[in-house]
């Protein structure tokens, strides 16, 4: 067998044509020369089982002759060969002939059964030829009876029209046992009688196999070879999403291929049709503007002689989950560069930080002041905030600053916020004003920027007479260590947090130093917790604070960073310490 060019569909499609063809011709000639006795290859057929085969007849049209049976009444001339009953047999359905029963006025009020076949509609019903000389409404099937089927067939008896089709909800209760099942019932009039058949409108069978296609995204189809006949499951109609009565042909299935599995779907078809089973391939599909991915499973229907006459595919689709890895490979591209983006902005703010946050100023010495800071990010690995501190000499040689503020946010444009309103403390600062007048000069910035959000800020003095002046906008007051004491400095001049009330004037407030004191600056980050008042953290930070007595500046802060509980903390925190010598 030649095998179909792999990259041209013209020729796939006339290579399952040619194949086709020869098959057909293969198949005349067989019968030709068997002098058309010959059969053409068709799948076996099951014959009748030994045990009906072995059914001694009790009637002489081989049906029951049970009670009431229509074959068995005397003297009826009954001939075999020209009695209805005795077709019933052939008849793959439930089947029964009726003879209808009447009032005393005529009217019909029920049906006998005169004769039925073996045939059981639902596995719990019992057969028609077991019910033979029963009423078919007041005994064999009462649970028809408000169907409306008995009004259908009293027409087919007045009036010689067929029933076709008429579905019926039947329930009927057995061995205490509720059951229902769907039927669709066909009747004809024979003479005085009623010819009637049923059946399920899907079989149990049926019904399981079409949830199963439906769950597992399968289907199945046949394309049979010599008639071209084409016969597809729900399943694969679901697939393709094409109209139940028009399956497509093995060329129109070639039509849908994505351009690039021509070749892997060709030869696919010839190991088919080669018998090469099982043939196994994943193939792309274009249907109505979508590309699905299905697996397809394929063998040969062959005849007795081996030559196949069908062929047999079983697909599953695999669309729904292609599509969620692409979802997932593209969820993991866009983490992927979330993650490089925030690596570089890490990178960026550490770098932004060591220049705008030294750790303090060498001269603050000559002041005898000694100092240590220290960022604490909510997170390990988070180099960004908008938490700054600022302590150094100023320029007239006899005062020092110190201060310390929060700009509300994270990120880049919180760090970009810090820069400016530290660097503006800076400036302000040299200019010889009080901290109050700083503060009141930065809250007009602030103001005035439509891009800022509010911040809090602490700024303060020390001159060479050990006095602290200080101004707050919103910020937590400074603790203060003497000896082995800690408390919080007063704060009754606290001004409105910066970028709230425009033309606010900031007091300035004094505090007296004497030698030893440590002044501790913090940001809220330090003290608050979640689901706790921001005055338990202030009281815990001033109590870890007596316990730093004796120590360092630099110590200080290091056992304070040491309880800083990340887990506990949603913000970021700066700490200041700064000791009168």
């Amino acid at each position: 067998m030649t095998r179909p060019r792999t990259d041209d569909l013209a020729a796939l499609k006339s290579y399952i044509e040619r194949e086709v063809a020869t098959l057909r011709a293969e198949v005349r000639r067989a019968r030709e020369t068997a002098g058309g006795e010959a059969a053409a290859p068709v799948p076996p057929d099951a014959g009748a089982s030994s045990a009906e085969a072995g059914r001694a007849p009790l009637c002489p049209c081989g049906q029951g002759g049970g009670a009431g049976h229509g074959c068995a009444d005397a003297g009826e001339g009954h001939d075999p060969w020209h009695c209805l009953c005795a077709a019933l047999p052939a008849i793959p359905l439930s089947a029964a002939l009726l003879a209808p029963v009447r009032d005393g006025s005529g009217e019909v009020v029920d049906f006998v059964i005169r004769a039925g076949n073996h045939v059981r509609s639902a596995d719990w019903l019992t057969p028609p030829d077991q019910q033979v000389g029963r009423p078919f409404f007041a005994e064999a099937r009462p649970g028809a009876l408000a169907s409306g089927l008995l009004s259908a067939l009293r027409q087919v008896l007045a009036t010689g029209r067929a029933l076709g089709g008429m579905v019926v909800d039947y329930t009927e209760e057995r061995y205490g046992r509720l059951r229902r099942v769907q039927l669709v019932h066909y009747a004809a009039s024979c003479g005085d009688q009623v010819l009637t058949t049923w059946r399920p409108v899907r079989s149990q069978a049926e019904l399981l196999t079409i949830d199963a296609q439906h769950l597992a995204s399968m289907g199945w189809g046949r394309w049979d070879l010599l008639s071209g006949s084409v016969s597809w499951s729900e399943g694969l109609q679901r697939i393709f999403r094409t109209d139940p009565a028009l399956p497509w042909s093995l060329p129109e299935l070639c039509d849908a291929l994505v351009e690039a599995d021509v070749g892997p779907f060709g030869e696919f078809i010839a190991s088919v049709l080669a018998g090469e089973e099982p043939a196994w391939t994943r193939i792309r599909f274009t249907v109505l503007g979508e590309v699905r991915t299905v697996d397809l499973l394929g063998r040969p229907v062959a005849g007795t002689d081996g030559r196949p006459w069908a062929v047999q595919l079983v697909a599953r689709d695999l669309t729904p989950q292609m599509r969620s890895r692409r979802r997932l490979v593209e969820k993991q591209r866009e983490t992927e560069q979330l993650r490089q983006q925030a690596a570089a902005e890490r990178r960026v703010a550490s770098a932004l930080r060591e220049a705008l946050l030294p750790t303090y100023s060498e001269g603050l010495a000559d002041l005898g002041l000694t100092a240590a800071a220290a960022y604490l990010p909510a997170e390990p690995d988070a180099a960004v905030g908008g938490d700054w501190y600022k302590c150094r000499p100023l320029a007239d040689g006899e005062r020092s600053l110190i201060a310390i503020g929060d700009a509300s946010g994270h990120g880049l444009e919180a760090v970009a916020r810090m820069a400016q309103q530290r660097h503006g403390v800076a400036g302000l600062a040299q200019t010889g004003a009080s901290a109050g007048s700083v503060i009141t000069w930065l809250n007009e910035l602030v103001c005035a920027d439509p891009a800022a959000n509010t911040a809090t800020v602490a700024v303060g003095h020390i001159g060479g007479d050990r006095v602290l002046r200080w101004a707050c906008a919103g910020h937590p007051a400074p603790l203060l260590l003497r000896g082995e004491r800690a408390f919080t400095l007063p704060v009754e001049h606290r001004g409105p947090l910066l970028g709230v009330l425009p033309g606010h004037p900031y007091r300035t407030a004094e505090f007296p130093l004497v030698g030893g004191d440590v002044l501790l600056l913090y940001t809220d980050g330090v003290v608050e917790r979640r689901g706790r008042d921001i005055t338990e953290g202030v009281a815990r930070l001033v109590g870890s604070l007596t316990g730093c007595a004796g120590l360092e500046p630099q110590g200080i802060i290091d056992r304070l960073a040491a309880e800083y509980v990340r887990a506990e903390h949603d913000d970021d925190a700066c700490l200041l310490a700064v000791r009168v010598d």
